[in-house]
């Protein structure tokens, strides 16, 4: 029987890095693309039969061509796509350089996330069919004070993935994303470096945790898997609860309640 085959973007680290190891564990090959070289060698060490890497940047069109052209001359098909990679920034809006900031993030995390959907729709398609997630954010979802250009990319990728789902239901192709909120990445490891601003943060998340990579990951699968078999178009918070609160009230429960 010849195993399943998945791309992932993003995949040398955070949630990417969890997702890759994952499928593999459950007997995926996996092709993980990324531009941070050493990660992606440090993930194919763990298994090289498993492993096929790509050291490229998603919003490139030509590096989402290879990833898929990777999985079909390494492994034989293509039978799902976890595009994952994504940067933040941009800077206040009205600082020195903020709308070429901003095009960079655009590039990353709409246009790197549209020639994934490109790249990989044909090979799904050849297997009759098969599924693709997005890691967005709630970020996409809800507004943020002082990152603008985050939010206004992960807007643009939750509408992009309804969107396309619409496109390629007859075909039996799915497309779905995740909205992470309090997870624990290395964009988020900064902030949670202080224990104060962390305590902090973590009171807003109804469960009063941070989800780490592998429960991002988990979701993933599961939106790739027979059990979500009906599901597409759909954006699926995966935030501990933060986006159920208006935020107007703190939930119970807070510390020194």
């Amino acid at each position: 029987m010849v195993p399943p085959v998945v791309v992932v973007t993003g995949a040398a680290s955070g949630i990417g890095r969890a997702t890759a190891e994952l499928y593999a564990e459950r007997g995926y090959r996996v092709v993980a693309v990324d531009v941070n070289e050493y990660g992606l060698k440090e993930l194919a060490a763990r298994d090289g039969e498993a492993f096929a890497t790509l050291v490229g940047d998603v919003s490139s069109e030509a590096v989402n061509n290879a990833m898929v052209r990777l999985a079909l001359q390494r492994f034989g098909r293509l039978d799902a796509a976890v595009l994952n990679a994504g940067i933040g920034g941009a800077g206040p809006l009205e600082s020195a350089g903020a709308l070429d900031r901003f095009d960079r993030v655009l590039a990353v995390n709409v246009r790197g996330v549209a020639a994934g959907i490109r790249a990989s729709v044909p090979a799904l398609r050849a297997v009759g069919g098969g599924s693709i997630v997005v890691t967005s954010s709630i970020s996409g979802l809800r507004g943020d004070p002082g990152v603008w250009g985050y939010n206004a990319s992960k807007a643009a990728s939750i509408n992009l993935v309804r969107a396309a789902a619409l496109d390629y239901a007859s075909e039996n192709i799915r497309i779905n994303a995740i909205a992470p909120g309090g997870a624990i990445t290395a964009m988020t490891a900064g902030v949670l470096a202080d224990p104060e601003t962390a305590a902090v943060l973590t009171a807003r998340i109804p469960l009063l945790r941070w989800s780490d990579a592998r429960e991002q990951a988990e979701v993933i699968w599961f939106l790739t898997s027979p059990a979500a078999s009906f599901i597409t178009g759909v954006t699926l918070p995966v935030d501990g609860g933060i986006i159920a609160s208006t935020g107007i009230l703190p939930p119970p429960g807070r510390p020194g309640e």
